[in-house]
């Protein structure tokens, strides 16, 4: 079983899971690990904010996650920080974000089945509001965040209604949750999910 955990940078996922890594040894932790990625795109010299480019780096990142799933499901349970649903949303949004309407469905068609033959069970996202993000952002001086600000302004409001419109996903709002309130309620979703879906 796969669950995924959402929200904006600053929400408090990583915590989140590092506190499952802690106290639900049963779970399996999936982080994000770009680096590979990040080299190649680098490497090769892609812009994302040129068509072509974005094509081949989502490709990376489409295959990147595939793989990083099937890691993951060889577990009897599974969270991500991040999961697959956050690479279809990126590559078929970002662009919007940017004033862009770039085709990328039919280029990607067969990246994008795959990476949708990978979602997870359930996803819980963690909504916090825009003045409790930048100022968590502010006062983590372990991570730089350059795309922050753009991925609040602008992509936050897209994956919010993105999510809402999606069964198999939970919101737990966390403006008023200090780092181990997030922590304890997140474990207690996990745990409500496999035994919800221990049996299917």
């Amino acid at each position: 079983m796969v669950l995924s955990l959402q929200g904006c940078m600053a929400a408090g996922k990583t915590t989140a899971v590092r506190d499952l890594q802690q106290y639900a040894p049963y779970v399996h932790i999936s982080y994000e690990n770009n680096t590979d990625v990040i080299d190649e795109i680098k490497h090769r010299h892609l812009n994302k904010n040129n068509y072509h480019d974005y094509l081949e780096i989502q490709k990376l990142w489409l295959n990147k996650e595939v793989a990083r799933y099937n890691k993951a499901k060889d577990f009897s349970c599974s969270i991500m920080d991040y999961g697959a649903e956050e690479i279809e949303f990126y590559t078929l949004n970002y662009p919007k974000s940017i004033g862009q309407h770039w085709e990328v469905e039919t280029p990607l068609q067969h990246e994008l089945k795959a990476v949708r033959n990978c979602m997870p069970v359930r996803i819980l996202f963690l909504d916090a509001s825009e003045h409790v993000l930048t100022e968590r952002k502010e006062s983590d001086k372990t991570r730089s965040r350059t795309f922050f600000e753009h991925y609040l302004k602008h992509m936050l409001p897209l994956k919010k209604k993105w999510f809402l419109g999606k069964q198999y996903v939970d919101f737990l709002q966390v403006d008023s949750l200090n780092a181990d309130e997030v922590g304890r309620k997140v474990k207690e979703w996990v745990d409500l999910c496999i035994e919800r879906y221990a049996d299917n």
